[in-house]
């Protein structure tokens, strides 16, 4: 039994470089003294009179605390499980092996989470996200499917500490969600979530249809960096057609029944973005130039293209062929990523939130290819 504490010392040794590596590419030092600044600063007089200054400050204040302390967590893991082999193997005691299989296995994971979040730096990756969902042709059934993936991003989205805040919710016929709109608020939100922009396919035996018959249904989600202000994605009136609008579908407390519904169309790329949750007009007609900034900076990020005049819009097409993960409850069950060909047995576990495996096998493979 010995023999594999020596063995978990050698694999935490083989581990130690790229434990210092990651604390390098953190760059904690400037993350230290950042903090210092900012907090001499938030102590000045004057300081909470300007609010919208002083909540950037605090957040960022905050984001780089939470990086320092989650390294230093991971760091002194390693001293505790390297401290665990010595003690076992010096007392002759193989009575704290599981624990320590345990917390190495934990420590891999969040090692190989903190190098991935070091590989997010695209242009926008550090953004809130806005997802949109869409149900593919199906009726009821894709648009059941779409309220599941819908519930599945809320979850993942609690789990890892982000807020969320709907921005468009249109009910289905019978059950379910036409589309809906969702922002999701916090540090690398977009940078994480980019990877699940594509088609997610079902399999499984409809609760509608009363013959149980296997089926098939499709539902699309787009994801778009939330993007304020940028000089590069400008809104120009010009480009702009505005229809204001009663609110539909039964939306119970996630829809307001005035005409304050607000649908904007970017005349250049044909792009229609719309919002009905909020009582005002204004938040809904705000609430869709922040989706349609979103659009446009997702399409000009995912095509290199240097001027926003050059953007066209690209419908996704919601079928057969175009899926980027397909679920599969019935015959047997799995969730299997046709891009990374990363896959997870328990469905139930996914539908719950659990898509960092789909995420960090992604930004993986995105990686390798640079």
């Amino acid at each position: 039994m010995l023999i594999e504490f020596e063995d978990y010392k050698n694999k935490l040794n083989a581990l130690l470089p790229k434990l210092e590596a990651l604390g390098e590419s953190l760059q904690l030092d400037d993350a230290r003294n950042e903090v210092e600044k900012l907090e001499e600063e938030s102590a000045q007089e004057g300081f909470w009179n300007d609010t919208e200054n002083s909540q950037k400050v605090q957040k960022r204040i905050s984001a780089l605390k939470n990086k320092i302390e989650k390294y230093e967590k991971l760091r002194s893991g390693w001293d505790d499980m390297m401290t665990i082999c010595e003690m076992a193997m010096e007392e002759d005691d193989d009575s704290m092996l599981p624990e320590l299989q345990s917390e190495y296995a934990a420590f891999e994971e969040k090692l190989e989470t903190m190098r991935l979040q070091t590989l997010l730096t695209g242009e926008y990756d550090a953004n809130n996200a806005i997802l949109t969902f869409h149900a593919g042709a199906g009726g009821t059934e894709a648009q059941d499917w779409t309220q599941m993936l819908y519930r599945m991003y809320n979850m993942w989205a609690e789990q890892h500490g982000y807020t969320c805040k709907v921005l468009d919710y249109l009910d289905g016929d019978e059950a379910g969600i036409k589309s809906a709109t969702l922002a999701i608020e916090g540090e690398n939100a977009y940078g994480f979530l980019k990877s699940e922009n594509g088609v997610h396919r079902l399999v499984r035996v409809s609760p509608f249809d009363a013959n149980a018959r296997r089926q098939t249904s499709f539902a699309a989600v787009e994801v778009m960096p939330e993007i304020t202000e940028d000089s590069e994605i400008e809104l120009r009136d010009e480009d702009i057609k505005m229809d204001v609008y009663r609110s539909s579908g039964a939306g119970g407390q996630k829809v307001n029944k005035t005409s304050s519904a607000v649908r904007l169309t970017h005349i250049p790329t044909g792009i229609v973005v719309a919002s009905q949750v909020e009582r005002s007009h204004f938040q809904n007609l705000e609430n869709c130039k922040n989706m349609l900034r979103a659009r446009l900076a997702e399409i000009k990020e995912r095509e290199h293209l240097e001027k926003i005049s050059d953007i066209k819009g690209v419908q996704m097409k919601i079928e057969w062929g175009s899926q980027i993960r397909s679920y599969v409850f019935m015959p047997y069950t799995l969730v299997k990523d046709t891009r990374t060909g990363f896959e997870n047995g328990n469905v139930q576990s996914v539908m719950d939130g659990n898509l960092d495996g789909f995420i960090n096998a992604y930004l993986s493979m995105q990686s390798n290819q640079k």
